[in-house]
């Protein structure tokens, strides 16, 4: 990073949580690119994924609304981007952003370049870029889905049943096994200065990152700083987890992995004695900071965190 130049910053991650990061990073630097998971099977994606055989659009259209400005156009197409059609018909449940992605895709045939049109017309503050070039299936090994054999390892697959799944998740992994990872999205690691990977949901929107063959190697061997942000709170498909057992899950998947920061809110992490051990196993320095919104909901504050991850990053 030249002198006086903002920070070079990828956000990996899909969902809520690659939209809470997306909404503090875009404060702090407008050098910023979300890489973004392409797996979801549900839903408005779920349908056009299967009725157009495209990449699901959803995680990529909440991005791209997470880096609408606050002025009254940003805020303006940011709902535009999310708002979805009523009624009982056809296009029932659609939001209006991933008809958009989805129709620009199919007139294109080169998803980056129609996600950088969305987001210029979006007046976005950074780019969205998709982790494969293909749509991905998640796989989950678990236990106790079946209640007549509890003890018994069951397959999960997609990200939907993944997501809302609260049996014990042993272990997820990719279909196909061997993904192509985007190339842009590899370069994007590769040239940041940062990398932020979290929070969100840890199987199906964290994990997924590090078992793309290209893209886990960018990661290992970019000279960015890597910061892990934990969740508020576990989700479903981590109920009962500690904090520490959210890292150990991401040495299991990727047992070369090493970060620099782990940033976690007090309210998740005052309770886990064994945090900083774990963090410092991975070589990072912990830091535990009120990122939280003050209406007690789980939910990151985008100014907090922006806060915390311009004195990490020393700006």
């Amino acid at each position: 990073m030249a002198f006086g130049q903002l920070p070079s910053v990828v956000a990996c991650g899909g969902g809520h949580g690659l939209y809470a990061t997306l909404s503090a990073l875009r404060r702090i630097t407008d050098r910023l690119s979300a890489v973004v998971t392409v797996a979801d099977d549900g839903g408005s994606s779920g349908r056009l994924r299967k009725e157009l055989n495209c990449l699901p659009p959803g995680d990529l259209r909440m991005a791209l609304a997470a880096l609408c400005g606050d002025d009254h156009s940003g805020r303006t197409w940011a709902d535009v981007l999310q708002s979805r059609f009523g009624g009982d018909g056809p296009l029932a449940g659609h939001a209006i952003g991933n008809l958009l992605i989805a129709g620009l895709w199919e007139k294109l045939e080169d998803p980056v370049h129609a996600l950088d049109m969305v987001g210029e017309l979006l007046g976005a503050r950074g780019r969205v870029l998709p982790m494969s070039s293909a749509p991905l299936e998640i796989i989950a090994d678990v236990i106790g889905h079946d209640q007549s054999y509890p003890d018994e390892i069951t397959e999960l697959r997609g990200q939907a049943a993944v997501a809302r799944t609260t049996s014990d998740v042993q272990a997820v992994r990719l279909e196909p096994q061997d993904p192509p990872a985007h190339p842009e999205a590899i370069a994007a690691v590769e040239d940041a200065d940062y990398v932020v990977l979290g929070p969100g949901s840890w199987f199906t929107s964290v994990i997924p990152h590090l078992l793309v063959p290209e893209l886990a190697q960018a990661l290992l061997r970019t000279k960015a700083k890597r910061i892990l942000a934990l969740n508020l709170r576990p989700a479903d498909e981590t109920s009962g987890y500690t904090p520490s057992q959210h890292i150990e899950l991401l040495a299991e998947h990727a047992p070369q992995l090493r970060l620099d920061y782990v940033l976690a809110d007090p309210s998740f992490a005052n309770d886990d004695p064994h945090l900083e051990a774990y963090s410092a196993s991975l070589g990072a320095q912990l830091w535990i900071a009120d990122v939280a919104v003050r209406d007690g909901s789980p939910r990151h504050d985008p100014l907090r965190l922006a806060s915390i991850f311009a004195e990490i990053m020393g700006l």
